[in-house]
């Protein structure tokens, strides 16, 4: 797939290292942009930046990935936007729970890079969001 710079993933996550991972590996094909928990998300996006796609990590202090899927699905402006969750919750409680609360996919860690992409790839597909 060819780079895509005029896709851009909002990649949520408290863990420095996986948001280094993610956006060293996912700005190959698009554009990446890096919050540390769900409240500096939300900002964020309420200050006018747009994507077109969030990955979030489930476990982050201030607002966690669960509680940041209901705000996105409660949002007259962000109730679209898919949402992949990374989580290293085994437990199918959790993957039901975010599921339900609208998350459109649920990855556990640790994860290969590439799945995440093609993964992020196949759902913009289905969306039929251009890249």
């Amino acid at each position: 797939m060819d780079h895509q710079e005029n896709i851009r993933i909002l990649v949520v996550d408290d863990d420095q290292f996986i948001r280094a991972v993610l956006k060293t590996y996912l700005e190959q094909h698009f554009e990446v942009v890096c919050k540390a928990n769900g409240l500096e998300a939300m900002h964020w996006l309420q200050e006018g930046n747009e994507t077109d796609l969030v990955v979030v990590d489930v476990n982050m202090p201030e607002m966690n990935g669960y509680e940041l899927i209901l705000q996105l699905r409660s949002s007259g402006f962000f109730r679209n936007i898919p949402v992949v969750v990374l989580s290293g919750d085994k437990e199918s409680d959790d993957k039901i729970k975010c599921l339900k609360a609208g998350a459109d996919d649920y990855i556990i860690k640790p994860f290969n890079p590439e799945e995440v992409h093609i993964r992020i790839e196949n759902l913009l597909r289905r969306l039929k969001i251009t890249y």
